[in-house]
């Protein structure tokens, strides 16, 4: 599966959010969004809006976790098994 480089202006300001949201203490999850881990080996925590859940390609995310961890998830939260990468393109496309 290809990924298109995304433009500069909105992928460097969907870059900087996602990781403004990183920086925030553990306990400061704004309301109406959720915690997850992302990563193959270093898991990463992002917040993401519940939004995201009815959204397909979303959904898909969260099957690989359901097949790869049930409902046991070794970071406390909820950890999407995929590339880091993957899931910032995943989540522009979903704010678009």
């Amino acid at each position: 599966m290809g990924f298109r480089l995304l433009p500069m202006t909105s992928g460097a300001k969907q870059i900087y959010k996602l990781q403004s949201l990183l920086t925030r203490s553990h306990t400061d999850v704004p309301k109406g969004h959720f915690v997850v881990y992302v990563g193959e080996r270093e898991k990463k925590r992002y917040m993401v809006p519940i939004t995201y859940l009815d959204h397909p390609s979303f959904q898909n995310l969260l099957r690989k976790a359901e097949e790869e961890f049930g409902f046991h998830h070794p970071m406390g939260g909820l950890t999407i098994p995929c590339n880091e990468d993957a899931f910032v393109y995943v989540t522009y496309r979903l704010n678009q």
